[in-house]
């Protein structure tokens, strides 16, 4: 019964029976039986087939509410269980934008796993909106994003500070400035991260506060990640905003140069979590080492 409503509550969300065969790992002739089980099962049609689209029945509709809240006590009592062994076990899925993965977890992580040798640990680097998107489907148990969550069944709770700084190269004009205004790099090229991403949402926000709109902006490239981003800016080709933590190591080396904005940008980091669900105490107790680490880290960037 169990897999049978992971199955439905894949169906459900997806409102796909082949994306939920792939998210579930199973054929779709196999997801299309188990479908036609619960069905039977419950004397009830719970999907309408028409014009190549399904969509829930009110029957449906009421199945999914208290398959989700089955599952979740499912998932609890299993954590809970074993909990109660002398081993911390199990799987850890933790997602994280793509400058915190990185350039902050990789230690933090590192650090985690030897205080539990049987813990398995799963990083998900997606963006901040990706990483939001999963933990709403269950399939991360938090995330870690630049600022806040939009997202109403999510909680997040502010780890650190992150200041966001304009990046080029050393040949480049900028590089001589001792701060730089939005007014300044409106006239500059400018490589920038894709949308919904946290550090593209926090820029935009910042040009649109300094009178210069995000589309007036002179953009000749976008990149999805800050390695690229940091490689592109290399070239010489324009400069990018990124978190002074992503460009410490090349910042020593003099491959790029970091120049405060003025006035300052600065972000949060946070960790989100689902506000109704049950968290373990790995969960809880991951999101509270890597809060205290994450600050411990940012901070030693500062000062160096």
């Amino acid at each position: 019964m169990e897999r049978q409503l992971e199955v439905f509550v894949a169906v459900a969300k997806h409102l796909s029976f082949t994306k939920a065969a792939e998210a579930v790992f199973m054929t779709q002739p196999a997801v299309t039986f188990r479908i036609r089980q619960l069905e039977e099962r419950f004397g009830a049609r719970l999907f309408d087939r028409t014009a190549g689209r399904i969509s829930l029945t009110p029957a449906g509709t009421v199945a999914l509410d208290y398959a989700e809240r089955i599952l979740a006590l499912w998932e609890e009592l299993d954590t809970r269980l074993k909990e109660m062994g002398s081993k911390v076990t199990g799987t850890l899925c933790v997602g994280a934008s793509t400058t915190i993965a990185e350039f902050l977890l990789p230690r933090i992580l590192g650090e985690f796993k030897s205080r539990f040798p049987a813990l398995m640990l799963r990083l998900v680097v997606g963006n901040s909106e990706m990483v939001q998107d999963g933990i709403v489907q269950r399939s991360l148990d938090l995330g870690f994003i630049e600022g806040d969550s939009h997202a109403p069944s999510l909680v997040s709770d502010i780890c650190c500070e992150d200041e966001l700084v304009a990046v080029c190269a050393p040949s480049h004009p900028l590089a001589s400035e001792a701060s730089a205004t939005a007014r300044q790099l409106a006239r500059l090229p400018y490589i920038r991260r894709e949308a919904g991403s946290g550090t593209r949402e926090v820029t935009d926000h910042y040009f649109n506060n300094a009178g210069v709109p995000p589309d007036r902006l002179n953009v000749v490239m976008e990149a999805s990640s800050p390695e690229a981003l940091k490689g592109l800016v290399m070239t010489g080709m324009g400069f990018a905003v990124m978190s002074r933590a992503a460009v410490a190591r090349e910042a020593r080396l003099g491959q790029l140069v970091p120049i405060p904005l003025s006035p300052r940008l600065v972000r949060y980091l946070s960790v989100v979590y689902a506000k109704e669900r049950f968290h373990s105490k790995v969960v809880n107790s991951f999101a509270q080492f890597a809060k205290e680490r994450l600050a411990e880290h940012t901070a030693e960037v500062y000062l160096a």
